[in-house]
């Protein structure tokens, strides 16, 4: 399999159809195999997998070291052509509680500098704050990341959850290569204002959450137990009557997926990349069998009946529950 390509932005490189989003390696999903993870990003290289997505505050640094330590064990020719976007801003404390974000350009060149270093690489190739700061303007925080750039340690400046009238301020103050916000069968909130911006803009989207975490994969369970320190044990899609007909609309898609010979996470995965060329979905794949499955969605096509059916099993709006607890729900750009 040839791994296709997509522009990132109109002032970005050409990354791959699908990225790797590393978070679930380190933190916020359970127990993860630190050799399973390496090795699973050596696979997704393999594969011709260019896109590497992490947080500076994934395992408070964790998962940069992880990745790190891959890409220095990787063959050159691969390690050469990774694009690692990270984002930053996020503040945590030594239970691992949260209690902000800081996008000050102090703060933001602080980050950098700590990023560089777990990395082990020269310059960070999208560089984004996590969530708004609210208390500093967006053109201050994109304005120091214009600076890294400047000074050779970015390559782009980025976005992570923000909303329209946010793009066109920070797009207007630096060129923006890549939007990165939650978008999936289930998640579609950024098709009102978001995904026409940026559009118009020339800015792509990184789509995370494709799978919503897990739950439209087909691989959760109604009777599965989560662990405490797992994110969705507290996430609102995963609790009683939400998760059960949420699941509910899983076995729609089932349906669908045994027709097309493929699996549920396949056709969900193939749903996000038939959206647009300016999408790159990241799959959270923790280890080289889910990767598989995630990849083998590049090999499935979707027409027009297959879009019509999946939007009549799963409708806009079909999901139940937030995609976040409550309190961390101002802090997104959609719904």
């Amino acid at each position: 399999m040839t791994m296709p390509t997509r522009p990132l932005g109109t002032t970005g490189p050409q990354v791959s159809a699908l990225g790797l989003g590393c978070m679930g390696m380190s933190a916020l999903y359970g127990d993860a195999d630190r050799a399973e993870s390496i090795a699973t990003i050596h696979a997704a290289l393999d594969a011709g997998v260019t896109l590497l997505d992490t947080g500076d505050f994934y395992g408070m640094g964790h998962n940069e070291l992880l990745i790190g330590e891959a890409l220095r064990s990787a063959p050159a020719e691969l390690r050469e052509k990774a694009r690692v976007s990270v984002k930053f801003g996020a503040l945590r404390g030594p239970d691992g509680e949260w209690s902000g974000f800081d996008g000050r350009p102090a703060a933001v060149k602080n980050f950098a500098a700590y990023s560089l270093q777990r990395l082990g690489v020269d310059h960070i190739d999208v560089y984004r704050l996590s969530r708004l700061d609210p208390d500093v303007p967006i053109e201050e925080t994109v304005g120091a990341i214009a600076e890294l750039i400047e000074k050779g340690h970015v390559r782009h400046v980025g976005l992570s959850e923000v909303r329209a009238e946010t793009i066109r301020r920070a797009a207007a103050t630096v060129p923006v290569t890549d939007l990165q916000i939650e978008y999936s069968l289930i998640s579609r909130g950024i098709e009102e204002a978001i995904l026409p911006t940026t559009r118009e803009l020339g800015i792509s989207i990184t789509a995370y959450g494709v799978l919503s975490r897990g739950l439209i994969s087909g691989h959760f369970t109604r009777d599965r137990q989560l662990a405490a320190d797992d994110f969705r044990a507290h996430s609102p899609r995963f609790q009683g009557d939400n998760l059960r007909h949420n699941l509910d609309l899983v076995d729609a898609l089932r349906k669908i997926a045994e027709r097309k010979g493929a699996s549920v996470a396949q056709i969900v995965i193939a749903w996000v990349l038939s959206r647009g060329e300016d999408i790159v979905p990241l799959v959270g794949a923790r280890t080289r069998e889910r990767l598989t499955e995630s990849l083998g969605a590049l090999d499935v096509t979707l027409d027009e009946a297959d879009l019509t059916a999946i939007e009549e099993a799963v409708p806009p709006g079909a999901a139940a529950g937030d995609r976040y607890p409550t309190q961390q729900m101002a802090h997104l750009g959609s719904e």
